[in-house]
């Protein structure tokens, strides 16, 4: 059997990425980038042909910015297609030339796993250990992308034989578990109209940047219409290159700002709404399992220590399953509940209406 080279230990699965996605956080950083270097471009034409200028620095910034939009494409590519998987007895590793990365299979505590939208069967697992809230939270967990049936290797880094339908995302959660596995609980976020309120302050904030962004487009679009008329009246023809390097530049800066509200606003308050709508909470005889969309999180009932609920708005109550990891147990509610939010599903059931059912459930064997 072959041999880890690092640990001795024997190999169980190697892997490597099947496709190779960029993140959208970098492809929204890429179209952000060309856009700013179109204006810029556009500023720099006007420069030069209306006030006889050398447009140096618009010049350099545009070709800056350009550069940015080319590596935020090109870089995760460039990185994940060289990353190698390795599972071994008692770990998981990934390895990049002599780069490796490697977290211990008894240290995970769950797994998230991002299945990608055009690409049947293909996902990201991601492997997170639970670490202690407060002063000592930090972010602990291990990232394998691209990979064919995230939740087949998950099942065999669990120990456990994948079930006949594992590898289809598509699926619903309750038609891929283990064999002989029983669900106990079944329910979903029970939010109404409260769901498409924004969350916590930071929701607040974000709220009224995106607005701030819509009332910036609107007045740059009212001091577009103004500086046009103005240029026409100093004598610019409206087909000159000139004229229309300015009306690019202006659409473009309009399109921004307008994109820029859009996005945020959906971000804040949209697509939460729907992803809460689309949520799933399972409880089976050995997991706890949350589908959410394209993501799902599995929970090893072992890992969990205690439930905490809290009341939430409209009469529900969020339920946090407390988990033990190496050096995070926790018997109260400054323990190890994972990572900070926003950073994807974590083991809480929020707006959950029945909180007895949920801890009968997790009583049961």
């Amino acid at each position: 059997m072959i041999r880890d080279s690092l640990f001795n230990e024997p190999v169980l699965w190697k892997g490597r990425p099947k496709v190779i996605d960029v993140p959208a956080t970098y492809r929204s950083a890429s179209i952000v980038c060309a856009v700013t270097s179109a204006i810029g471009t556009a500023s720099a034409i006007v420069v030069a042909t209306a006030l006889h200028a050398r447009p140096t620095q618009l010049l350099l910034f545009s070709a800056w910015m350009a550069t940015l939009a080319v590596a935020a494409r090109a870089l995760p590519r460039w990185w994940r297609s060289e990353l190698e998987y390795t599972l071994t007895a008692h770990h998981i590793v990934t390895q990049r030339g002599r780069m490796r990365r490697s977290i211990e299979r008894r240290s995970i505590s769950y797994a998230r796993i991002h299945w990608s939208p055009k690409h049947p069967g293909v996902g990201d697992l991601e492997l997170v250990r639970a670490v202690p809230t407060g002063a000592l939270r930090r972010r602990l967990s291990i990232t394998l992308p691209g990979i064919i049936a995230p939740d087949r290797v998950w099942a065999i880094l669990r120990g456990v034989t994948p079930s006949a339908p594992a590898g289809d995302g598509h699926r619903l959660l309750a038609q891929r578990l283990d064999d002989g596995e029983r669900v106990l609980w079944s329910g979903h976020p029970d939010g109404g109209w409260r769901r498409w309120l924004p969350r916590g302050i930071r929701g607040v904030i974000s709220v009224a940047m995106g607005l701030m962004f819509f009332v910036t487009g609107a007045g740059t679009a009212a001091q577009s219409v103004r500086i046009l008329r103005l240029v026409v009246r100093a004598g610019v023809h409206p087909e000159s290159l000139t004229f229309m390097s300015l009306v690019a530049a202006l659409a473009l800066t309009i399109v921004l700002l307008t994109a820029a509200g859009v996005a945020t606003l959906y971000a804040t308050v949209v697509r939460p709404a729907r992803l809460d709508r689309e949520t799933r909470y399972l409880i089976t005889d050995l997991r706890v399992l949350i589908q959410r969309g394209d993501e799902e999180l599995h929970l090893d009932r072992t890992r969990i220590i205690d439930v905490i609920d809290a009341p939430g708005p409209g009469g529900v109550r969020d339920v946090f399953l407390v988990l033990d990891g190496p050096r995070a147990r926790a018997v109260a509610a400054s323990g190890a509940f994972g990572e900070p939010p926003g950073l994807g599903l974590q083991p809480v059931l929020h707006a959950v209406t029945d909180v007895e059912s949920v801890r009968q459930a997790l009583l049961l064997a």
